[in-house]
């Protein structure tokens, strides 16, 4: 069925109208009409199945069906360090399948892109718009946040108070990724700092230590900074039954 995704209140209302860029892919995308049925999700976790009502020149209407509700996933923050090309736009849309739920690109002592506030605003724009559409694609009702890119101390600071902070690192070999995520409560919030392609300084690894950090490791082999992330949100997806 086709999915559109489309913020909505608390309640929701029972009709929604549409126009700029939702009307011109109902319209002219799909090339749904009136009567067309659809599905709607608000990103907060909520699916309505929604059917055109009317539409014209301006805008399309939509009336919506009873909420369906998902339950909240375990909150999963993957802090990424700014990679170089378009690898974090990678990270974006194949961690929201993974199942991630927020995205912190975070300057690092290696990382070789460099954004400037206003290019910074721009790409976090459309970084929101990657995973929306990943998150439509895959089939999830709740969409994972993209912040702005900041340098990666304010970052971990931002984080809420709870979350368990992990990092990897090239230099731990002794404590796995799977048993550190294991030894958390179910469904209490994880980060997870991956450097660039150049890997976290040791001075970061100290730093992030003394703010609660925990360095794990994802085993023997060595995989580049777009994939880590990913591999990492597997093993995480398949300790808490979601994956395998």
């Amino acid at each position: 069925m086709v999915r559109l995704f489309v913020p909505l209140p608390e309640p929701a209302p029972p009709e929604v109208t549409l126009s700029g860029e939702r009307r011109h892919y109902l319209v002219h995308v799909l090339r749904l009409a009136e009567g067309s049925s659809l599905e709607v999700f608000d990103g907060a976790g909520r699916a309505f199945e929604a059917r055109v009502a009317s539409l014209d020149t301006e805008a399309v209407r939509l009336v919506l069906g009873e909420a369906r509700h998902t339950p909240p996933p375990r909150p999963l923050h993957i802090l990424q360090g700014l990679p170089k090309g378009d690898k974090l736009e990678w990270v974006l849309q194949k961690g929201t399948e993974l199942g991630a739920t927020a995205f912190h690109p975070v300057a690092t002592a290696r990382s070789v892109v460099k954004l400037e506030p206003r290019r910074a605003e721009e790409r976090t724009t459309r970084w929101s718009k990657i995973v929306e559409e990943a998150a439509r694609q895959c089939r999830r009702n709740d969409v994972p946040v993209v912040h702005v890119p900041c340098p990666l101390v304010d970052a971990v600071r931002s984080l809420a108070p709870g979350t368990t902070l992990l990092v990897l690192d090239e230099e731990e070999s002794a404590v796995p990724l799977g048993e550190a995520f294991r030894s958390c409560a179910p469904g209490a919030p994880v980060a997870l700092v991956v450097g660039p392609e150049g890997g976290l300084a040791r001075e970061e690894v100290s730093a992030l230590r003394q703010l609660g950090a925990r360095p794990v490791t994802l085993g023997r082999r060595i995989l580049r900074t777009e994939t880590a992330a990913l591999a990492a949100l597997a093993v995480m997806g398949f300790l808490d039954g979601e994956l395998g």
